[in-house]
């Protein structure tokens, strides 16, 4: 197995690398070995709170939220063609510290990071105000103008792209960032916070800081001195980070937990959709919050398609993320690769049928889950219910739309949605029924900067990518000049 070498990481705070003040370390683990690769400096209060104060002055003395939009996109162009440069570099980063496939890496992760920041370059001079038309003797306008510091938090799944869909528009608007990466996944984080430093952007714009959830990332949401919390994760940590946010009256973004429905009607392309069933659960290992684990069938293909399922998942290739044929890779930590093995178990006490998968696979040490398919469950079950966030489909019959519409709303969580059918008027009438932030129709994870995304329900609020991201990085400014 090919390997190499990573440096021990510090952090970065206000264009300085730096230990911890502490001099805490902790250690990054390659799943696909279950061996360490490098260790990391773990930040703690203090910090935290040198990197808000540098972020703060940075914003401050306007060598960033001065700049003309124009100035900023030019810079943040360069970070993209920078990502691209050295896309080499960042996927093995992200497939090392992941365990993404390499070929997902570089086609998915690092295509879609540079995509991030060359879009929302374009978009960096597009925020006006506009002129209002009143009866009162007076100009009136607003202005856009940006918050301040914001908080970017982001998960252990997708830690380049998630990073740059709350960096990329933060930075377009005028803001500076604190970023904390998860406390499994920080390698990419600091790669680009050199990047970042070579393409342009001033000291103390940027600021990374890695550690524990509990103690840095704590300390980041309860600052005075952020103005934002831009968070991706768990439902549950979600609503921790809200109730924080809500005390200190700072606007949030909360891209939260999934449990995806994907609709398969009887009059669909079967070849298209096993193609489309298959990305949806078993990409980047299942850990997609965006996934497709329901799989919603109409009866009278039910059986067509389990049986389809049942040969065609055994063959899709796992194993070793460097390799090039891999499609899937290792859960990203054995705490996760737990978690899953714990709701299989649960699915076969609840009377559900393995139909395929079910089992570990045990190679080099590493975090490894067979993708599985169950059939039978009810759809009270935990299985259905719960995100399980790991390689599992579960499989359930529908007789009709509006029982398929029940069904697929019937999860406390509303992120995405998927449907197969090959009538068009069908597609946008279910499409409309479906509590999601997002429905794809006929693939799955289309996913482009321009197109917004996010959830309703316990899956959060709020929209990444797009002029809806965008705008949600400032704040509006009313002026009246009176004329009398």
């Amino acid at each position: 197995m090919t390997t190499f070498e990573i440096e021990p990481g510090q952090l970065f705070i206000g264009g300085r690398w730096r230990e911890a003040a502490d001099g805490a370390r902790t250690e990054v683990v390659d799943p696909s070995r279950g061996a360490v690769v490098t260790t990391v400096a773990e930040a703690g209060a203090a910090d935290v709170d040198a990197a808000v104060r540098a972020a703060r002055e940075a914003y401050d003395d306007g060598s960033w939220s001065g700049l003309s939009g124009r100035e900023r996109g030019r810079v943040l162009q360069r970070v993209a063609e920078l990502i691209r440069e050295n896309a080499d570099d960042i996927a093995r980063l992200e497939s090392l510290d992941v365990g993404k496939p390499i070929t997902l890496a570089h086609a998915v992760d690092v295509t879609n990071a540079a995509n991030d920041y060359e879009h929302f370059a374009a978009l960096a001079h597009s925020l006006h105000g506009s002129n209002r038309d009143t009866p009162m003797n007076a100009l009136a306008y607003t202005r856009r103008e940006p918050l301040g510091v914001v908080a970017a938090i982001t998960p252990f799944n997708f830690p380049l792209i998630l990073a740059g869909s709350k960096i990329a528009p933060a930075l377009a608007a005028g803001n500076t960032v604190v970023h904390k990466p998860a406390d499994e996944t920080p390698l990419s984080a600091l790669y680009m916070a050199e990047l970042f430093r070579r393409a342009g952007v001033p000291d103390g714009v940027v600021n990374v800081v890695t550690g524990a959830g509990p103690v840095a990332g704590e300390a980041l949401l309860r600052h005075s001195g952020v103005d934002k919390i831009a968070f991706t994760g768990s439902t549950a940590v979600g609503r921790h980070a809200a109730s924080v946010a809500g005390e200190a009256l700072k606007p949030v973004t909360m891209e939260l937990g999934g449990n995806a429905a994907h609709l398969v009607f009887e009059d669909a392309d079967l070849e298209v959709a096993v193609g489309a069933i298959i990305k949806a659960f078993v990409f980047n290992s299942g850990q997609f919050c965006m996934g497709g684990p329901r799989l919603l069938v109409a009866r009278s293909v039910y059986a067509t398609l389990l049986g389809i399922l049942e040969q065609a998942v055994p063959g899709v290739p796992l194993g070793d993320p460097r390799q090039p044929e891999t499609v899937v890779g290792p859960m990203a930590g054995e705490k996760h690769l737990k978690k899953v093995e714990e709701y299989v178990e649960l699915a076969r006490k609840e009377g559900g049928r393995i139909v395929c998968g079910g089992e570990r696979l045990d190679l080099d040490g590493g975090f490894y889950y067979k993708p599985t398919v169950i059939a039978d469950l009810p759809n009270d079950s935990r299985v259905i219910q719960e995100e399980i966030f790991g390689p599992v489909l579960t499989v359930q019959p529908f007789d009709s739309e509006e029982e398929a519409i029940r069904l697929a709303n019937s999860t406390p969580y509303g992120l995405a949605s998927g449907i197969q059918t090959s009538n068009l008027a069908r597609a946008h009438r279910i499409a409309d029924k479906l509590q999601a932030g997002i429905v794809w129709v006929n693939d799955w994870a289309m996913l482009d900067p321009a197109v917004p995304f996010g959830g309703v329900k316990d899956s959060g609020f709020g929209r990444e990518y797009g002029p809806e991201a965008l705008a949600s990085y400032t704040k509006t400014k009313s002026v009246v000049v009176s004329l009398g």
